[in-house]
């Protein structure tokens, strides 16, 4: 793609305002500054888009609405006003377009990956009514609802389970669950890593994962009829897609092989549901998510987590490492399918939570946040995030600590998860309730960026090109789509910098629609002044 290229001169600047969107010229005090609202330009995506803003609730540490300290599926229909409450004018909701559930199947656990019966909800979240009544707010609200769907494995009380082990012990081949697992029959040597013997059989039935989780046979067709069978059961309910835990774990270090499944498993989805959306977990490097796009998107792991390029350019790196990363990237899974989009996030549910790392008071997870959702694609954000939450493995190394209770400060009981043995004296002291009172907090910056990117649809589905910004950390990139053309710029570092807009080839650009930062952002006679550490958008025309 087209690259733009110039040399820029930095001015140091040690202002500490807030800056806020749709003003070219600083205000006096941040606390007077008011995020300018035009629903005329700010709607929820069309019911077919799926360029959206999505959400991750670990359901059981979310919001509990009967007082057992579960969160529950009523208890995430009372959060909706905090998400999305219907209005894109009000300004009072964060402004979500779509939530991704972790699991809420019949489970032992705390965490649900190891179902127990994909027919039914976990009674401690609920029932399917209530994920129906979820379902149809969400859908209300233009808001879309995709579930956690882990196939690759089930949980060891499954009756699928239960049933292999019976036709194992008995030698009853002819039995339709004989060959529902995957399972290895290695004589006296024992099987290698990875498999736990059937009782006192001779089989070893595989688990990658812990012994508590057997791997499904996807050579079977029972078992790919079945699966197909529990995304219909979903999607005839209206929920509008998937999360695939695992996706490579189908033919495990065989990717060609668990791609093809993919492939397979999509095209008789998209049939039931065309508009599908769906994101799979490929835990690895592009050249193995790659091997996967042709069926499905995959969560970019490359940008995400304490190593990612996004920590790392958020905490004053080079803006043009990240674009032309994010250019590259789209080149090629366009190549694999028109279609396809990035899914960038900065943490989850198995990761450290991201302001352990880049912290709110350094700036650095206001710069994160602008680099991943100001950006192409469909962005994930972890609940809690936009609070600041913390929360990591830590020396007790459990990933409960990873996923503790949302802090809502209005006496929600929601608790920690069982196992979470992270330090109150650790964790943020402010609150939801705290936060939303506050004009200055993480939880406002987040509403006003998604704010600006919902104002400007092309900034997340136009034709990306990354400028090159020679001899400086400057950056941003230019995207078309549909005659609307924008142009976002950030500043990661500490001293802000004028950028002559007719030098750098982009005199179209002749209105500071938006900008949000620590600093400011002003233009004035084709000169772009953009503080430390901030973000702006730029339009054509008057």
């Amino acid at each position: 793609m087209r690259k733009i290229s110039a040399l820029l001169s930095l001015v140091l600047l040690f202002a500490l305002v807030l800056a806020a969107c749709g003003q070219t010229a600083a205000p006096a005090a941040a606390e007077s500054r008011e995020i300018a609202l035009d629903s005329s330009a700010w709607s929820f995506p069309a019911p077919g888009d799926n360029y959206r803003v999505f959400y991750e609730i670990f359901t059981g540490s979310f919001s509990d609405s009967n007082g057992d300290g579960v969160g529950d599926l009523r208890g995430i229909m009372n959060r909706m006003d905090y998400l999305n409450d219907g209005d894109p004018a009000s300004g009072r909701s964060l402004g979500i377009e779509g939530i991704w559930l972790t699991p809420i199947f019949k489970s032992p656990s705390y965490h649900k990956y190891d179902v127990t019966d994909y027919y039914s909800v976990d009674s401690r979240f609920g029932t399917l009514e209530d994920l129906q009544a979820l379902v149809d707010l969400c859908h209300e609200r233009g808001v879309k609802l995709i579930l956690d769907l882990p196939i690759n494995h089930t949980g060891d009380q499954c009756a699928w389970f239960t049933k292999f082990k019976i036709a194992h012990q008995t030698g009853n081949t002819a039995d339709e669950y004989y060959n529902f697992y995957s399972f290895v029959t290695p004589g006296s040597g024992g099987a290698p890593g990875g498999y736990r013997q059937i009782g006192s059989t001779g089989d070893w039935y595989e688990c990658n994962f812990d012994s508590s989780m057997p791997e499904l046979n996807f050579d079977s067709e029972a078992v790919r009829a079945e699966l197909v069978k529990v995304a219909k059961f979903y999607l005839d309910m209206g929920v509008d897609g998937f999360r695939f835990d695992a996706a490579k774990y189908v033919y495990l270090n065989d990717n060609r092989r668990s791609g093809d499944f993919w492939d397979w498993y999509l095209a008789r989805l998209k049939a039931i549901k065309p508009d599908l959306y769906t994101v799979a977990e490929v835990w690895d490097s592009d050249g193995v998510t790659d091997e996967y796009y042709s069926a499905v998107n995959c969560f970019n792991f490359t940008t995400s987590q304490t190593n990612g390029l996004i920590a790392a350019t958020a905490q004053h790196g080079n803006v043009n490492a990240y674009t032309a990363y994010v250019d590259a990237y789209l080149d090629r899974i366009h190549a694999i399918r028109s279609d396809a989009m990035i899914v960038p996030f900065i943490s989850n549910h198995d990761n450290d939570r991201a302001s352990g790392y880049l912290t709110v008071a350094s700036g650095n997870m206001k710069v994160a946040a602008n680099l991943y959702l100001l950006s192409s694609g469909s962005p994930f954000i972890y609940y809690g995030e936009e609070l600041g939450m913390r929360g990591s493995r830590g020396g007790s190394n459990t990933d409960a600590n990873r996923r503790l209770a949302m802090l809502w400060g209005d006496g929600d009981k929601v608790k920690d998860p069982a196992g979470a043995t992270y330090p109150a004296s650790k964790q943020i002291e402010t609150t939801a309730a705290d936060q939303m009172a506050d004009e200055g907090s993480l939880y406002n910056y987040y509403k006003k960026v998604l704010m600006i990117r919902a104002a400007h649809p092309a900034i997340a589905r136009g034709d990306y090109t990354a400028l090159s910004l020679e001899g400086t950390k400057l950056g941003g990139f230019v995207a078309d789509w549909e005659g609307q053309r924008v142009c976002v710029l950030h500043n990661t570092t500490l001293s802000g910098a004028d950028l002559d807009l007719n030098a750098l080839g982009l005199s179209a650009f002749t209105k500071l629609s938006a900008f949000v930062g620590v600093e400011d952002a002003s233009l004035s006679d084709g000169v772009l002044h953009l503080g430390s550490q901030t973000s702006a958008v730029l339009v054509t025309g008057a």
